[in-house]
C-alpha cells in the first residue's frame, strides 16, 4: 500500500487587545505597531486544514469551505507555501549532505498538494478568520514536512500569509513583536503566557453581522497610514506603553488594567479609522450600544468587570472574569434576544451550562443591580444580535490524527460543493 504523506491541523481564532493596523512593508507584512492577543479556544471558532502531498498530483489545489478556489490567484498564498517549501527543501539538503541515502529522503518539497480547509464562523467579518486560516496552513505544511523549526520561526511563514496569523500560531496570550529589520527577521510572534495561566479569564462573542467587510483590512490600513495623523502618533508613543502595560497586566492578572487598556486600545483603533481619510467606519450602531452596555455593567458593579474589544468588524468580543461572566450574559442575552428565524441552539453557544436551562436565556436577570439595568436599558429588536459565544482562552494549533481528514482517498475533498 502507497504510504500517504498528509497532515490535518485546527487552527484559533486570535482577538487582539492591542491592535496590529497599518504595514511598513506590505509585501513582507511587517507592521508599524507591536500587537497582543488572547487566543480563544476552538470549540467554536477554528480552522481545520488537511494538506497532502503526492507526485500524482499534477498541480496545487485548494478547496475553502468545500469550493475550489485558484491557488495563484493569491499572492499571499503563494508566498507561504513557496517559504514553507523552502525549508523542506533545505532539511532534504541536510539530510544529503548528512549521509542519508537518496532512496530514503522523500521529496516532498517536489511533490504538489492538494489543500482542504473548512472553518465555522463567518468570514471577512471582523472575527480574524484570515489569522486562524493560514495558521492553520502554515501549522499543517509545518507538520507535513516534518519542519525542525520553532514555532516562533514558522509564525514568520504564517505572517506573510496574514499579519495577525502569527499570533494565532500559539495558544494563550501572545505578542507580535514588530521588529526592525528590513528583511523581517525579527519580526515574529511570541506566547506571553500560555492558557492555563489565567484560568478565570472568559470571553462573550456577540455576532452582530455574518456580512463580508466593505472595506477590507488591507485596503483600510494602507489608506491609513498614508491619511491619518492620528495614526502616526499612536505608532510612535501610544502603543509602546500599552504593550508593556498590558504584558504586565497579564502577569499579574490585573483585569482592572487589562479592562481599562483593552477597551481604550480599541477605541483608538476605531478612532484612527474614523481619522483616516474618507473616513473608514466598521462599527455600526449596535456595535455602539454593545459598548455602552459594558460601560453601564461596570457602572452598576463599581469597577472594570467587563471588557470590550472590537477588531475590523461590528462584531463585539467581550472580556470579563469567571464570577462576572453569568450576570454579563445574563444582561446581554436580554437586551439582545434572538431572532425568529434563530433556533435557540444556534443563538447562544452556553458549554460552561452557564443557564442551567434554555428558559432562562433572555429572561430579567437575577442580580438586582443587573436586571435594574437591564430594565432601564430595555430590549433592542430581536436580531439585533445573530448569536453569542460563550468561550474561555484556548490553545493553539492542533495536530489531529488521519481518522480527521478532510480528503479522501484519492486526495480529494471528502465535502466538495458542486
Amino acid at each position: 500500500m502507497t504510504k500517504i504523506y498528509e497532515a490535518t491541523v485546527t487552527a484559533p481564532v486570535n482577538i487582539a487587545v492591542i491592535k496590529y493596523w497599518g504595514k511598513r512593508d506590505s509585501a513582507l507584512i511587517l507592521p508599524t505597531n507591536s500587537s497582543l492577543s488572547v487566543t480563544l479556544s476552538q470549540d467554536h471558532l477554528s480552522t481545520r486544514t488537511t494538506i497532502r502531498a503526492s507526485p500524482e498530483f499534477s498541480t496545487d489545489r485548494l478547496w475553502l469551505n468545500g469550493i475550489e478556489e485558484d491557488i495563484s490567484a493569491s499572492k499571499r498564498l503563494v508566498n507561504s507555501i513557496t517559504t514553507a517549501r523552502k525549508l523542506r527543501a533545505a532539511l532534504e539538503k541536510k539530510q544529503r549532505d548528512d549521509g542519508v541515502a537518496s532512496e530514503d529522503i522523500v521529496l516532498l518539497s517536489e511533490w504538489s498538494i492538494h489543500v482542504c480547509s473548512e472553518n465555522n464562523f463567518p468570514t471577512a467579518a471582523g472575527l480574524a478568520s484570515s489569522a486562524s486560516g493560514y495558521a492553520a496552513l502554515v501549522s499543517a505544511l509545518g507538520a507535513l514536512f516534518q519542519l525542525p523549526q520553532s514555532t516562533s520561526d514558522l509564525s514568520r511563514v504564517a505572517r506573510v500569509g496574514s499579519g495577525s496569523a502569527c499570533r494565532s500560531m500559539f495558544g494563550g496570550f501572545v505578542a507580535w513583536r514588530a521588529g526592525e529589520s528590513n528583511d523581517g527577521s525579527d519580526s515574529f510572534a511570541v506566547q506571553v503566557a500560555d492558557r492555563h495561566h489565567w484560568p478565570d479569564l472568559q470571553a462573550l462573542i456577540l455576532i452582530v453581522s455574518e456580512k463580508k467587510k466593505t472595506i477590507s483590512s488591507t485596503a483600510g490600513m494602507q489608506t491609513t497610514v498614508e491619511t491619518s495623523d492620528l495614526f502616526a502618533e499612536r505608532v510612535r508613543n501610544v502603543v509602546p506603553k500599552r504593550m508593556a502595560a498590558m504584558e504586565k497586566a497579564i502577569a499579574e492578572r490585573d483585569f482592572g488594567t487589562f479592562a481599562e487598556i483593552t477597551m481604550r486600545d480599541s477605541n483608538q483603533f476605531h478612532a484612527v479609522c474614523l481619522d483616516t481619510y474618507p473616513p473608514i467606519s466598521y462599527m455600526n450602531d449596535v456595535s455602539r450600544s454593545i459598548a455602552s452596555i459594558v460601560h453601564a455593567f461596570n457602572t452598576a458593579r463599581g469597577r472594570a468587570a467587563a471588557a470590550y474589544t472590537y477588531d475590523a468588524g461590528p462584531n463585539a468580543v467581550i472580556y470579563a472574569l469567571k464570577d462576572d461572566m453569568r450576570d454579563l450574559a445574563e444582561l446581554v442575552t436580554y437586551c439582545f434576544p434572538r431572532g425568529s428565524t434563530i433556533l435557540s441552539e444556534d443563538f447562544y453557544a452556553d458549554p460552561f451550562n452557564m443557564f442551567g436551562s434554555a428558559d432562562r436565556i433572555g429572561q430579567v436577570p437575577t442580580d438586582p443591580d443587573v436586571a435594574q439595568l437591564a430594565t432601564a436599558t430595555g430590549q433592542f429588536p430581536a436580531g439585533s444580535v445573530r448569536r453569542i459565544i460563550h468561550t474561555e482562552v484556548g490553545d493553539g494549533p492542533c495536530v489531529l490524527p488521519a481518522l480527521q481528514s478532510l480528503l479522501n482517498e484519492s486526495g480529494m475533498p471528502k465535502r466538495a460543493k458542486e
